[in-house]
């Protein structure tokens, strides 16, 4: 049989059918190519060769803000150190593009977002002498879906009160935050478990007629104060979220 496609019938210039994956790669292009994807801020890479296995041009996409002639200096470096390949750069064309990611990095950041927007943020925590004498203000700030809340309790000046108060103060955000349903400090204490101080919080959970008891602990690290915010959050985190997003 003769004639140009039965000369050449791997021609890399040539459609590849369905099973290239499994068909041999004389000349390597699709080695070349991998090896080009991988460099930092290529997105794709396509070389063409002629029948005898010469490289004759070589096309990349590229990420917007890295130098062109750097990039060409990176893909010469890399086809000759890695294959053995010497490609003269006038046979290197760049294309450079804002913003191309790959579907699955795009959905990562989508969820990213979408997880931040659903989230309540701890912003902070300020305890101060309160407006009597032997009381103190605690104040404490949360931010849900770019969306800031404070609240403030007063309660005597003893580990136990300040405990309390920092509670109640978040559950008061919280609640504020919630589209259906509200929620009240049943209690706040420190505990000790297994040589640690903890921090035991119970919530009481109402939506319509239904009520339910949420519990959360956070070991106290920085403050007992901290450590009552964070309890309260663990022990709301998934009730809430339903009824914030509802």
């Amino acid at each position: 049989m003769s004639g140009p496609s039965a000369s050449r019938p791997n021609d890399p210039t040539r459609p590849l059918p369905p099973a290239a994956e499994s068909m041999p790669d004389p000349w390597g292009v699709r080695r070349a190519e991998n090896l080009l994807t991988s460099l930092e801020g290529v997105l794709s890479a396509r070389v063409v060769t002629t029948p005898l296995g010469e490289v004759s041009e070589v096309h990349i996409l590229a990420q917007a803000g890295l130098p062109a002639k750097q990039l060409v200096r990176n893909i010469e470096s890399a086809l000759l150190a890695q294959l053995g390949l010497r490609v003269d750069h006038r046979k290197i064309s760049i294309a450079q593009t804002a913003d191309v990611k790959p579907i699955e990095t795009l959905d990562r950041h989508a969820v990213r977002e979408r997880s931040l927007m659903r989230a309540v943020l701890f912003e902070g925590l300020t305890v101060q002498p309160g407006r009597r004498p032997q009381r103190s203000l605690v104040q404490v700030a949360l931010t849900c879906g770019g969306k800031s809340e404070g609240a403030e309790e007063e309660a005597a000046d003893t580990m136990r009160g300040r405990v309390e108060a920092a509670a109640k103060a978040t559950v008061a955000v919280l609640d504020r935050l919630l589209n259906k349903g509200s929620m009240l400090l049943e209690g706040a204490r420190v505990i000790q478990a297994l040589d640690r101080e903890v921090v035991f919080v119970t919530v009481q959970a109402m939506n319509g007629r239904d009520a339910v008891l949420l519990t959360g602990t956070a070991e106290v690290r920085q403050s007992p104060e901290r450590a009552a915010v964070l309890a309260v959050l663990d022990a709301t985190n998934r009730w809430s979220e339903l009824r914030r997003m509802a």
